[in-house]
């Protein structure tokens, strides 16, 4: 039998902290989604000014990084470059870049996933979250 790590609410809240910081720096209001291994929400905060799509997309991106253990921009890319079969693939939806795996000896913890700004920054600011907690 194996033994795996598990995200707490104490690295959620330090997760969350790192990247909002982030958005803050750039004045990017958006929404945070984090979410664990089984793509099971533990945190939404929506900024001042984020779009209320941006609270739908979010945790979508996140559910769809942590399911497939990979960047949603993957995903996009497979769209993008002409695969649009992959839109139909069962239970993802959030297939734009934003959602980031949190990864930790090879293992799928969880991801966040960021909406409200550019995709790349979007992407930037999940990662800023991510590194505070893997440091």
């Amino acid at each position: 039998m194996k033994s795996k790590h598990l995200l707490e609410l104490s690295d959620v809240k330090q997760i969350a902290a790192a990247a909002e910081a982030e958005a803050l720096k750039h004045q990017w209001p958006v929404t945070i989604a984090i979410v664990d291994d089984g793509g099971h929400l533990m945190w939404l905060q929506r900024l001042d000014g984020a779009s209320a799509v941006s609270a739908h997309i979010a945790p979508a991106k996140a559910h769809a990084a942590a399911l497939g253990r990979r960047e949603t921009k993957v995903y996009e890319d497979i769209i993008n470059g002409g695969r649009h079969a992959f839109l139909s693939a069962p239970v993802l939806q959030g297939m734009l870049e934003g959602g980031v795996p949190i990864m930790k000896d090879g293992n799928c913890l969880g991801a966040v996933g960021v909406s409200g700004v550019k995709s790349v920054e979007d992407a930037q600011i999940a990662r800023a979250g991510i590194e505070a907690l893997v440091r």
